[in-house]
């Protein structure tokens, strides 16, 4: 009996410490290592609440066109954005780097110089291609300009040849439909050519 007694011992001790780490490693099963990353946090309460900032997402519906006119007056605006897109997006870059040239210079003589020089740099950039632009692409290339550089085209003549040219430029764009101090208007009036950028963007089209 003392042989048996110490046998029973033994494998007790053995079921036990083997209840005892089957135990352990189903708890352990249960709950995962812990991962996660850094992120904001802000107090509300007295709790710890996480902050996560995500992506704008764009949601568009398709346009619903009553008649052909509309469909074919949507069509021929995103034709026209595709194709001046670019230059608003290159006239707009060197506008800024224009002005931050300007806001350092001080002398009147030689910002005088300077704008004449940005002058010449933008006609030589876009003269050649902006002229076989047809009369709609103008004003589409006004609006985006407006959107992307925050001036409209008054602005942009009234600085580099001054207010007097702008003034006259302006008048004679009007007696063609045309009006250079013309401000984009996404939201409303330009809902369209926004629609068409948000498609050239996405590489929609």
């Amino acid at each position: 009996m003392t042989h048996l007694k110490k046998y029973f011992v033994v494998i007790f001790g053995l079921l036990s410490s083997f209840n005892f780490n089957a135990q352990e490693a189903s708890a352990d099963d249960k709950i995962p290592p812990a991962e996660g990353f850094r992120c904001r946090a802000e107090i509300v309460d007295g709790d710890t609440v996480p902050v996560f900032y995500l992506n704008d997402v764009e949601v568009c519906t398709n346009f619903i066109f009553k008649t052909k006119r509309q469909y074919e007056q949507w069509t021929r605006v995103k034709y026209n954005v595709k194709t001046v897109y670019p230059y608003a997006i290159l006239a707009a870059a060197k506008l800024k780097e224009y002005d931050k040239a300007l806001a350092k210079i001080e002398d009147k003589h030689v910002r005088k110089y300077f704008l004449k020089s940005c002058e010449k740099d933008l006609r030589k950039e876009f003269e050649d291609e902006l002229k076989e632009l047809t009369v709609s692409q103008g004003k589409v290339l006004m609006k985006l300009i407006d959107r992307e550089s925050g001036k409209t085209t008054f602005e942009i003549v009234a600085t580099l040849r001054g207010t007097f040219q702008a003034v006259f430029w302006n008048t004679l764009a009007r007696l063609f439909g045309n009006n250079m101090k013309v401000e984009y208007d996404a939201a409303v009036e330009d809902i369209m050519i926004e629609r068409a950028v948000k498609l050239v963007e996405a590489g929609a089209f």
